[in-house]
């Protein structure tokens, strides 16, 4: 199993910001025309990317917090993303993301105060897996899901 590259960003600040990025991005998926964003084998809309980055965060939350309770994590049912669903292809309205927001920031917020209560020696610990910090460095990476759909802002000419 690979390790998520690290640097030296507080891991908090790397889950808070994937969040913050998302949502800016989300900002601008009320404009979206219903045309799903392939990418490989798979396609994504404003409602999987938050979905997937939801799940994202959850997922890799329990994983977490039961390694830190020295118990071994539940394994993962998620279908990922090579499912989308019927309510993923729904339109994203400005109620969507209203609701995309408060789910995203509080998501943030349990992992930041989760993170900024380890010790350094604490966030680098492994028991087999991945590190709490290697943890936070990976579920950024689920920012790509909103990338895939990008921005969606009407370009003004220059």
């Amino acid at each position: 199993m690979f390790s998520p590259l690290t640097d030296d960003r507080t891991p908090s600040s790397v889950v808070t910001g994937l969040v913050d990025d998302v949502l800016a991005l989300a900002e601008t998926w009320p404009a979206w025309d219903g045309t799903p964003r392939p990418s490989g084998d798979r396609v994504y809309t404003p409602h999987k990317a938050i979905r997937r980055v939801a799940d994202h965060l959850v997922d890799h939350l329990a994983e977490l917090e039961a390694t830190l309770a020295g118990v071994d994590p539940l394994p993962d049912h998620w279908h990922a993303s090579a499912v989308t669903t019927a309510a993923d292809l729904a339109e994203f309205t400005a109620e969507d993301l209203a609701e995309a927001r408060s789910r995203l920031t509080r998501l943030a917020e349990i992992w930041r105060l989760r993170l900024d209560s380890l010790t350094d020696e604490e966030l680098d610990k492994s028991t087999g897996g991945w590190s709490p910090r290697e943890l936070a460095f990976h579920v950024a990476e689920s920012v790509y899901y909103a990338e895939v759909v990008g921005n969606l802002a009407p370009r003004t000419p220059a």
